[in-house]
Order: C-alpha cells, then structure tokens, then sequence
C-alpha cells in the first residue's frame, strides 16, 4: 500500500481513537533522535530482498496461539520468512526460532526483541502518539539491524506502507515489498488478554480496524494472503474467513 491510499484511511483512526497528529510527529521526531544513524536509510530497499518473492509466516499474538508450527509446511518448499509481530517474538525465541524481521511498537516483553535483533532479526520500531515514554526507554538498546516506522509522511529513515496495529503493519510491510504469499498465524479479532473492561473494548476496536484493513489488502493485493489455522489448515484470507485462528 502506498502511503497516499493509506493516509486517508489513517485520518479515519485518528479521529474515531483521538490520536493528535502532534503527538505522532513528536513520537517520530523522538525515535530518530534516540536511535540516530542506527535506523535504516531507505529502509525498504533494505529489507526488500529479504520478503520479495518469498512466503512469509506473519505471527501474531493472539491467546493461546504459541509458536508457529513450521514443521507442518511441506519439507520439499523453501523454508518461510518469519515476521513477529511484537510479543510474538517472544513466543518464537521460545519454540527456537528466531524471526527475520521484528514489528513493534514496543508494548510487548521489549528484552525479547533486543534479544532476537541481537541473533539477527531485523527490527521495525514504530512511533505512535502513545510510545514515546517506551521509545526513549529501548531505541537506543537494540544492537542490531534496525528500521523505524510511523503513521506520517515516509521519512528517509521511516517508512510507511499502511496498517494499525502490529499485525497487519507486518502483513502490508510483507505485502508492499512482494511477498508472494502471506501466511497469518494467531491472528484472533474477538479475544484479548485484557481483564480491564475499558481496555478490553478499546483494544477490540482496534482489531476491528486490523480486520478490515486485511479484508482489504486481501481483496487487492497480488499476494496471496491466508489464514494458517490450528489444524494445520490454510484457508483464503476474505469476507468469510474466521475471526481467529487459535479455535
């Protein structure tokens, strides 16, 4: 996605969650500041060879999803690329597998990615209006490959290709850079770890955006883009898919 369909879009979220624009630019401003020369310049170029034309296992983190199972793919098929989305790496560093590329907007077990992006995992870190405080606490931490992200205007340092949430962030990265199909493992827009009420309902409309907006890269997008569910089916990604893939 490109960031002038994606704009739009965003302006929508904005305005239904009251995200000030300010505190999203400040959130960027603080990212560049904090992490420097170390965030990719162009990073897009930098990471296209690693998704273009491969498959690519997008790992979510939804209740009781685990690792994903990549045993189950066939044995004769290139291995996977494997995309976390936040807290999912740490599912995977668990299972002995390390991601090739880390999305986050550092709201999950953050010592799990500095741990991963030290083995070799490139790291996307995204500024939003709500992650400065866990920006100047961990930009500057991670030793590895790194890349930034917000929900502006690209920047030389930070991309843009479109989503909300971790998620689907990580499954249009995949998809703006020629993934040529997409697998989607823990994805569940209906249930959450979350005991506080209020929490618990914010949250859930914000799945209800990574929702649509994966209905809609799935409607459009060259890449195929399946639901990899626990019993080891794959099913097309559409109107009609299941709202989790963990039951």
């Amino acid at each position: 996605m490109e960031y002038r369909d994606w704009a739009p879009i965003y302006d929508r979220i904005r305005a239904e969650f009251g995200f000030p624009f300010e505190r999203e630019a400040a959130s960027a401003d603080a990212l560049e500041a904090r992490a420097g020369e170390r965030l990719a310049e162009d990073p897009l170029d930098r990471l296209r060879p690693v998704l273009a034309g491969q498959t690519v296992v997008v790992c979510g983190l939804a209740p009781g999803a685990g690792a994903p199972p990549l045993w189950r793919l066939p044995a004769d098929t290139a291995p996977p690329i494997l995309i976390a989305a936040d807290g999912a790496a740490e599912r995977c560093l668990a299972a002995a597998l390390v991601p090739a590329i880390i999305v986050t907007d550092l709201d999950g077990p953050v010592a799990s990615e500095v741990a991963a992006n030290r083995r070799g995992s490139w790291v996307v870190l995204h500024a939003h209006g709500d992650n400065r405080p866990a920006i100047e606490e961990w930009a500057d931490q991670f030793p590895g490959a790194l890349a930034g992200s917000w929900a502006g205007p690209p920047r030389p340092r930070l991309l843009n290709v479109g989503g909300f949430t971790d998620g689907d962030r990580a499954v249009l990265l995949a998809e703006h850079l020629g993934a040529a199909r997409i697998l989607l493992w823990g994805f569940d827009f209906r249930r959450v770890d979350e005991p506080d009420p209020a929490h618990r309902a914010r949250k859930l409309a914000k799945l209800a955006w990574a929702r649509r907006i994966l209905s809609e890269a799935a409607r459009r997008s060259p890449a195929r883009i399946d639901l990899w569910l626990p019993d080891g089916r794959q099913v097309p990604y559409g109107d009609g898919e299941p709202e989790s893939t963990t039951r």
